[in-house]
């Protein structure tokens, strides 16, 4: 049986939180967003090395506030729709998702493509807080709360570009990515280099074969915790036509930092 990301999160808390029931009902919530056809009971207790008793206690609880729920036919918990309105209610407070949702659209619209606008978490990964899509046959479905590695894509050649880590460290980042088509690592500093320097970064199909991602970070001091990413598809790009998309893009970002320190 493999060891879930929820189960190590849980053996890892467990041994700093004081908050022991917290921590069990977190790592319920984030097995069962691993799983899209729910758990019973004690699927959910073994793979969390839980008794059994206590893994139903934090389900009742997380049931009677909607977070979980549980087919009546099957006994399967899966997440609820209680989680919706959380998440509803934070993006709602999202300045950044807010202010840079009419640029997203702009662009989805002037180049066929999909928009997004990232934001890191505490994990090392960039979680998406806000998507435009352009109706076209083919292009790449994100949905807000899609998470990937912060490092990875047009999007990490700016975080690698603002870190300032020294070469073995960015080389250990890089090894653990995982790419379509991966560059070499001598390649992938030269686009880092060109990121610090530009202002903005281009993934010409590694990461997803077949899509050009240009990224370009919201903010121009300190690490980048948020950033604006288009992804189109590759053919539809030619030089003239990339040159103005990194362009809009690396502006849009530039517009939402101008508007997020005036609300400070």
């Amino acid at each position: 049986m493999r060891l879930s990301l929820a189960r190590t999160v849980l053996t890892d808390a467990m041994a700093t939180h004081r908050a022991p029931a917290v921590t069990r009902a977190i790592a319920v919530l984030k097995l069962l967003a691993e799983e899209r056809d729910g758990l019973g009971v004690n699927a959910i207790a073994r793979q969390l090395d839980m008794v059994p008793s206590s893994c139903l206690h934090v389900l009742r609880a997380l049931a009677a506030d909607g977070l979980v729920q549980v087919d009546p036919d099957n006994k399967r918990y899966s997440l609820g729709l209680g989680l919706l309105t959380l998440a509803h209610e934070m993006l709602g407070r999202n300045h950044f998702a807010r202010l840079v949702q009419p640029d997203l659209e702009r662009i989805a619209r002037d180049y066929g493509a999909t928009a997004t606008a990232v934001e890191l978490d505490d994990r090392e990964r960039m979680v998406v807080v806000a998507v435009a899509q352009a109706p076209t046959l083919l292009q790449i479905q994100v949905g807000i709360g899609s998470r990937f590695p912060a490092w990875i894509s047009a999007t990490g050649r700016c975080v690698a570009a603002a870190a300032g880590l020294p070469t073995d460290a960015l080389h250990r980042r890089f090894t653990a990515l995982k790419w379509q088509a991966p560059p070499c690592f001598e390649q992938w500093l030269g686009e880092i280099e060109l990121a610090r320097q530009q202002g903005f970064a281009i993934d010409p199909g590694n990461y997803i074969c077949g899509f050009t991602i240009v990224a370009s970070p919201v903010g121009t001091t300190g690490a980048v915790r948020r950033a604006v990413s288009v992804v189109s598809v590759s053919e539809q790009l030619n030089d003239v036509r990339l040159a103005a998309l990194t362009r809009d893009t690396k502006d849009a970002a530039h517009r939402v930092g101008v508007r997020l320190r005036g609300l400070r």
